[in-house]
């Protein structure tokens, strides 16, 4: 981490109050934390770990930029402004360690692991004889559910797949110490698996810390709870390619052989158009980032899913459209054009817009990060990887995704002659499912396949080329010396 932190955050920032505008000619460092004064009330220790799921929703990171980067970098969008201030590069497939987007969300995804290690280190000091047992507990797990999401994020985009080499390449730069003081955090990369020991041993502590959602307790996707730390661990898992615990993470969430429920309370929702409502929260929304219209609670302008992929009709800047070339998975003969979810693609002129993110500026739909459609999906691809076998229950789940959008099309074993083509076609559905979702350079990557062609002129990706993932901040390689880039 930068010898003069570019990551140091002071807790509190959420529960700030505008100031009088004078103090913007004295502005205090934002380096100057008190000393764990944060941790003194019942009330403020709770305005901490809240702000700690503040800094993860900022829109450089999970709020916004994350998503935009793994859907962009794939195929199914198509540049419409060449600005590199909204990931044009990263389109292209040319973006460095000097590119906007690389320096805002390793640098954003720094900050919210470092208030958490700040937040942690005050709780142990004081904040946990303030607190008392119970709630330092569940505070405990909302700092590590927030630091476990934060390095997976980062790691998707900033490591090899755990599958070239074991994990054995190199990850992210693990932190644990709080850093509150300008100083020498030079610190070499972990590796891939070392890193990604940390985020289950994080969601691991999460899942016995944080309480359980129940069919009847009031649902709230933003927040962490013990049943989102088994589903995020569901995902962690399938990136892995250990299929086998996926399905041990999966057996304590989904119960039945069709409708499949959770003892959460997880369902998906009967009518796919309230998925898409401003600010849904329903009991699909396993992990969301929710906004609210207080200055600093929603993404800002080049950050907004809305603004992104939205055309200008319904309050958008049309900065990608969706491409719909032949080969690509708009035009896909299989997603038949009554399928309900063909509603959110809008076509204008020439071109198709998704618009799941209709809400107008500032743009408050919350952003999806996890939901309950992909982790049946998930579910469904290790059964049959496990198995190796055209297996039943994966059909079901299958089934059941396609089916709320889809009734006139219901898969059954003689659909598939071999285990790959029912693999072949849960991965489908879910790029269907989760298209402009955040997902789909995870999937590429995940499966080790090329990024396709875009044009003549931004051609296929292999896994083995240096832009396959993204270089390291330049910034961290400034001040960390002992932090080596991709190569």
């Amino acid at each position: 981490m930068n010898k003069i932190s570019a990551y140091i955050l002071a807790l509190g920032i959420a529960a700030l109050g505008t100031a009088c505008q004078k103090d913007l000619l004295t502005p205090k460092p934002t380096t100057d934390i008190p000393d764990w004064e944060a941790f003194t009330l019942k009330e403020r220790i709770g305005n901490e770990a809240t702000g700690l799921y503040t800094v993860m929703k900022n829109g450089k990171f999970l709020g916004g930029k994350v998503l935009i980067a793994n859907d962009v970098r794939g195929e199914d969008f198509v540049n419409l402004t060449t600005n590199n201030v909204t990931l044009n590069a990263s389109w292209k497939m040319t973006a460095v360690g000097e590119s906007q987007e690389i320096k805002e969300i390793w640098s954003q995804g720094y900050m919210a692991i470092n208030n958490v290690n700040v937040f942690l280190a005050g709780m142990a000091a004081k904040g946990n004889a303030v607190a008392g047992d119970s709630l330092a507990k569940i505070y405990a797990g909302d700092a590590k559910f927030v630091r476990g999401l934060s390095y997976f994020s980062l790691l998707q985009l900033f490591a090899r797949p755990y599958w070239d080499g074991a994990g054995s390449k190199p990850g992210l730069i693990l932190f644990w110490e709080p850093h509150t003081k300008l100083g020498d955090y030079s610190r070499a990369r972990s590796t891939v698996k070392e890193t990604y020991d940390q985020i289950i041993r994080d969601l691991d502590s999460a899942e016995t810390l944080l309480p359980k959602l129940t069919a009847s307790t009031k649902f709230s996707a933003n927040k962490g709870n013990s049943y989102n730390a088994v589903a995020l661990k569901m995902k962690v898992y399938l990136q892995m390619g250990q299929y086998d615990k996926v399905l041990t993470e999966g057996a304590k969430l989904i119960a039945g052989s069709g409708p499949f429920t959770s003892p959460a309370g997880y369902v998906l929702e009967s009518d796919l158009k309230n998925l898409y409502t401003p600010k849904y929260a329903g009991k699909e929304a396993v992990i969301y980032m929710p906004f609210g219209a207080s200055p600093g609670d929603f993404p800002g302008t080049q950050t907004q899913l809305g603004y992104y992929y939205s055309p200008a009709s319904v309050g958008g800047n049309a900065e990608y459209a969706l491409n719909t070339a032949t080969g690509s998975i708009v035009a896909d003969a299989s997603w038949k054009s009554t399928d309900a979810r063909r509603q959110f693609i809008l076509p204008v002129g020439t071109r198709s817009f998704l618009v799941k993110y209709a809400g107008p500026s500032p743009y408050l739909d919350f952003a999806p990060v996890l939901r309950w459609a992909e982790l049946l999906l998930i579910e469904a691809e290790a059964k049959v990887r496990v198995s190796n076998t055209v297996d039943p229950t994966a059909i079901a789940l299958l089934n059941a995704v396609r089916g709320r959008s889809d009734a006139t099309t219901v898969f059954t074993a003689a659909n598939f002659a071999t285990p790959n083509d029912l693999i072949d076609a849960i991965l489908k559905e879910k790029h269907i499912e989760l298209l402009g979702e955040g997902n789909r350079a995870m999937e590429i990557i995940r499966l080790g396949i090329p990024f396709p062609a875009k044009s003549a002129t931004v051609l296929a990706v292999p896994p083995t080329a240096a832009g396959y993932i993204w270089p390291i901040s330049s910034d961290e390689l400034v001040y960390n010396k002992l932090a080596v880039d991709n190569q």
